[in-house]
């Protein structure tokens, strides 16, 4: 008897686990396909190198919005799904329907609602693997990984073996990163892609100043693979480099070395070593997407954040709105800390990111006027209001002489519907503008470059010296010298930066013992 006893639990159980294990599989199955439209359609993930990065980050610090949207549109959708699921298949199940089915003579009764839930779960299963690796390209990412590629190794110069002559009065640098800002914002007398100029600010500082373009107008740098999100675009900006996920080294990278980059030499890097202090201002959280570990560990910038600025009282410590708060608080927060930071005689780095542009829709505050149907443009337009004023106020205070401003788009934006209205075909760019350089050129139109080349750049802008005109995978674009995309097609670039690179995995996503 108890041995009985003790097989019906058993046999309880199973078919418990079996129930449990189906319903799973269908969860799964719906969560995998509703979160490949999320990513795609929220964020403009379409390679698995940024699905990887994103899935070794910390999302505790995201975008509240940002969160709810994936609940409501993955988890919960895919909850409402399965029990819709669960409905039709206990129906059947109380129909007791059997198929009738000849083989070689031989007729078999099978239970349809077992034969139900089997096929479901194989098609539903199969299909959402078959989703995922077709729409993030997983099997392209594998494939290009098989491949080990030397482009990296004979394109990239190592920033520390390149003798660099800054001037005797060193400058300061601004450098403001643009949360998603496209030179294609502009209209298209202006080289824009739209039919209103919805940066009117921006276009009027891209053209009173120095803007590299790829055309005779308003332009902007074409953003390379594994360059296309905000940690992706800072280290593009500084180091010169793509963030790769070194997977086929023997001593695989631990997440902070991906982010960290050790063997990359960056702008922070060159700056401390001449004895400027730096700064990083966001109106987020740093630590978000690794930005913290990467800008401590190149430059060791001083940071002010949301979190600091809950302590120096530029909001309430329960005060929280997007990702934490708004830009014009951020440039409030900013004219305070410049007034203080240049009174020293010590030349600075004072590097701010906005945060309003920020896909899926932006962020309005109460003084952003409403003016197009759009919602995300309104932000756009905003932001470009906010950053000119910025901009005016810069240029009053004393250490403006002796201070290059930049302005640059950190990547392309990811939000997907505010681009219906442009004009075919238009070729999207990420902006950007150099102020008060201490250097000019006549080589800043029909250029074709990309972000990383805005390393170098910057540096020249300071009135340095580079020997060679390249730092990382950049070119100096005040120089004449031809860039990586000016050798060779963005198609063939973007192609050889996702095949595997021994050398970034030796010497880029680690420190190796480099040649001086």
């Amino acid at each position: 008897m108890k041995r009985r006893k003790v097989v019906k639990k058993v046999v309880k159980i199973l078919r418990i686990s079996k129930f449990i294990l189906f319903y799973i599989l269908i969860f799964l199955s719906f969560a995998i396909v509703l979160g490949t439209n999320w990513a795609i359609d929220n964020a403009q993930i379409t390679n698995f190198e940024q699905v990887l990065f994103t899935l070794n980050s910390s999302v505790s610090t995201a975008s509240s919005e940002l969160i709810i949207s994936f609940i409501k549109d993955t988890i919960l959708t895919s909850i409402i799904l399965t029990v819709i699921i669960y409905l039709i298949s206990k129906l059947f199940k109380n129909l007791e329907v059997f198929i009738k089915v000849k083989v070689r003579k031989k007729m078999f009764r099978i239970n349809f609602y077992k034969t139900y839930n089997f096929i479901l779960v194989i098609i539903l299963i199969s299909y959402s693997i078959f989703y995922l690796l077709n729409n993030l390209q997983v099997l392209e990412y594998i494939r290009h990984n098989r491949v080990d590629s030397n482009f990296f190794e004979e394109a990239y110069v190592n920033p520390e073996n390149v003798e660099l002559e800054f001037p005797k009065e060193k400058r300061n640098l601004i450098y403001i990163f643009l949360e998603s800002m496209e030179a294609s914002y502009a209209d298209v007398e202006n080289g824009g892609g739209y039919e209103i100029n919805y940066i009117p600010e921006l276009t009027k500082l891209a053209k009173e100043n120095i803007n590299f373009s790829a055309n005779n107008l308003v332009g902007g740098a074409f953003m390379t693979y594994a360059a296309s999100w905000t940690t992706a675009g800072i280290v593009a900006h500084t180091s010169g480099i793509p963030i790769k996920t070194a997977f086929n080294q023997d001593d695989v990278s631990t997440y902070n070395d991906t982010v960290s980059l050790p063997g990359a030499y960056s702008i922070g890097d060159i700056l401390n070593d001449e004895g400027y202090r730096q700064y990083i201002m966001v109106g987020s959280d740093l630590t978000f997407g690794g930005r913290r570990v990467y800008l401590k560990k190149h430059g060791n910038y001083t940071v002010f954040d949301y979190n600091t600025a809950i302590r120096d009282r530029i909001i309430d410590e329960d005060y929280y709105v997007f990702w934490g708060y708004e830009d014009r608080k951020l440039f409030e927060y900013a004219k305070q800390e410049l007034k203080e930071i240049s009174k020293s005689d010590e030349p600075f780095n004072f590097t701010v990111l906005t945060v309003d542009t920020h896909f899926p829709d932006g962020y309005l505050d109460n003084e952003c006027d409403i003016e197009y149907d759009d919602h995300y443009l309104n932000s756009i337009a905003c932001s470009s209001k906010q950053l000119g004023e910025f901009v005016n106020w810069l240029k009053k205070q004393d250490f403006y002489e002796n201070t290059t401003i930049i302005l640059a788009g950190d990547h392309l934006s990811m939000n997907t519907y505010s681009f219906d209205s442009m004009i075919p075909n238009y070729g999207r760019s990420v902006y950007n503008v150099y102020i008060n350089s201490a250097v000019d050129t006549n080589c800043n139109k029909n250029r074709s470059f990309t972000t990383f080349d805005y390393y170098p750049t910057t540096i020249a802008s300071l009135g340095v010296k580079i020997e060679g005109e390249k730092l990382g995978l950049g070119t100096n674009l005040f120089s004449c010298k031809k860039t990586l995309s000016e050798e060779y097609d963005n198609g063939y670039i973007n192609e050889k930066l996702m095949e595997n690179s021994p050398y970034y995995n030796k010497c880029i996503a680690k420190e190796c013992k480099k040649d001086k």
